[in-house]
């Protein structure tokens, strides 16, 4: 599988890259400590900065990976860290990778999202590989669900998640998208 690693893409409104120690502040301040964000994400609240320290130190260690692929959301006009995007899961023997993100909730409404999930899949397509991304959201979570179906990404019965434990989703909206390119 050829993997490219977290590479820096450019945007109208952000800037995806690799974290960086500096993103600490703001990523804990705009979302990495924001329930709202963190409970729809699937992530525990990092409620001291000294936690979001330690998760900002995982991800960081994790681009010594090519196959690791987390960028930092970062707005250009504040150049602060508002979110994340990223492969949780990457499949290599069916060049499938699965897509999380959230946005910290006073970014959210604006697109931005949509703009970074629509950024990765192309670029993804370009440098890599991979013949298939894939996304869910419960069905409860209105707004991830809007990102995904203002997506490239269409509705599919299952994602590889689910497949492998041998699973139906149950409450989850399932997307994906082929290599188009």
């Amino acid at each position: 599988m050829i993997h490219s690693g977290t590479f820096t893409i450019d945007t109208p409104r952000l800037l995806l890259r690799r974290f960086e120690p500096d993103d600490l502040e703001t990523m804990h301040k705009n979302w990495a400590s924001v329930p709202s964000v963190q409970i729809e994400y699937g992530e525990p609240v990092y409620k001291e900065i000294e936690e979001a320290k330690g998760l900002l130190e995982q991800y960081i260690s994790g681009y010594e990976s090519d196959s690791f692929y987390r960028w930092a959301v970062i707005e250009k006009a504040s150049g602060e860290n508002i979110g994340q995007i990223a492969f949780c899961r990457v499949y290599e023997e069916l060049r499938t990778a699965e897509i999380e993100y959230c946005i910290g909730t006073a970014f959210q409404g604006r697109g931005y999202a949509g703009e970074a999930l629509s950024a990765v899949i192309e670029n993804v397509f370009k440098r890599t590989d991979f013949q298939k991304l894939e996304a869910y959201h419960r069905a409860e979570n209105t707004k991830s669900g809007r990102v995904l179906e203002k997506s490239a990404m269409h509705t599919t019965d299952n994602v590889e998640r689910f497949r492998q434990q041998g699973l139906s989703p149950e409450g989850e909206i399932c997307y994906c998208i082929e290599n188009y390119l």
